[in-house]
């Protein structure tokens, strides 16, 4: 059983658990004074301005904001004392889009979506609709935490569930540093179950696919140099396998824009993005190809728009009005943090985008 390290920014009731504030802090300071140059003044000397969505490809749904860790970097500041729940009605309404939607991914996400008391019966109805890539994305310790979970990875392969798990580094140390006591044994006991149902096996088309997220205020190193390096140690100390490695680079809002503060990191962060920027990764960044349902069924432009409850720029803004003809014919918004999105090789829900 995993040790939580920390609390949520909300029990902790910071002034950075409210996403107006953090949305204050990002647009002062470096930015207010011209010292660094906004994220929109960056993109329009690129050419890339207004930011445009392109084919919806991937829905991603937030089924609620609770989990079983408290990790340093969590940019929904997501924890056990998080009570924001997807219900069942609005799961359903999320069912009625993906019957229709022309999107190929389902992708869900939380907090830990297991934790959802109707997270089974969303995953049994949503694969119904016959999605081309059903994702889940778990933290893998809730698969050890408790014995009602213990049977997810016979689930997962029912339903031919495409997992995504965080795995911060393949050493003890680094991984309960930034997730908590306990975490990387856990971790490594729920891989070892998933690929005992084939999970991550070569050649097994049950895909295991593993995130790795800095464990300070520094950007990724190569993706493809890193995915060597995690297979080789994991195969090598645990006898585990994977398919791929997508690194992500820890934008600066919830906690990690508390830890930046906190470490006297945040301008030498922000600077590090804005000089990394790489117009090639505008392009693709995920916001372009994916449209982001929170737990009460709001919709954003992506993941990190949903934390800083920037609602889509559209006349439809809840997933029970969807129309994607209208939400195609938007402006997707951005703000400072999208920086992290368009560093180095861009950094995306997928890994990188460049």
């Amino acid at each position: 059983m995993t040790k939580v390290k920390s609390q949520s920014l909300h029990k902790r009731q910071s002034k950075l658990a409210e996403a107006q504030n953090q949305m204050e802090f990002l647009s002062n300071g470096l930015f207010a004074n011209g010292e660094l140059p906004t994220f929109a003044e960056k993109i329009k000397k690129s050419n890339q301005f207004p930011l445009r969505p392109q084919k919806l490809e991937i829905l991603q749904i937030n089924v609620g904001y609770m989990c079983n860790q408290v990790c340093e970097h969590c940019h929904v500041d997501a924890g056990p004392d998080r009570k924001e729940i997807m219900t069942r009605e609005t799961m359903q309404q999320c069912l009625d889009v993906i019957k229709t939607t022309g999107a190929h991914t389902l992708d869900l996400t939380g907090g830990a979506p297991e934790m959802n008391p109707d997270f089974r019966w969303f995953v049994e109805e949503a694969s119904k609709a016959g999605v081309k890539d059903f994702i889940v994305r778990s933290n893998l310790t809730i698969m050890v935490s408790n014995k009602k979970y213990f049977d997810l990875p016979e689930f997962f392969k029912k339903y031919n569930i495409h997992i995504v798990s965080s795995m911060p580094h393949w050493t003890k140390g680094k991984t309960d540093k930034q997730r908590g006591e306990g975490v990387f044994d856990a971790s490594i006991k729920a891989l070892k179950m998933l690929n005992e149902v084939g999970y991550g096996m070569p050649d097994n088309p049950l895909k295991l696919d593993l995130v790795y997220n800095p464990s300070g205020a520094f950007l990724p190193s190569d993706q493809a140099s890193m995915e060597k390096d995690f297979k080789k140690a994991l195969l090598e100390d645990f006898g585990i396998h994977f398919h791929n490695l997508f690194a992500l680079t820890n934008l600066p809002i919830s906690r990690f824009l508390d830890f930046l503060i906190a470490s006297d990191n945040y301008e030498d962060y922000m600077y590090n993005l804005v000089e990394a920027f790489n117009p090639a990764a505008v392009a693709n960044v995920m916001c372009t190809n994916t449209l982001s349902v929170s737990w009460d069924g709001w919709l954003y432009d992506c993941d990190f728009n949903q934390m800083l409850e920037l609602k889509v720029a559209s006349k439809v803004k809840h997933i029970s009005e969807y129309n994607e003809t209208e939400l195609n014919d938007r402006n997707i918004i951005i703000s400072q943090h999208c920086y992290g999105c368009t560093a180095g090789a861009g950094s995306s829900c997928q890994g990188t985008v460049a």
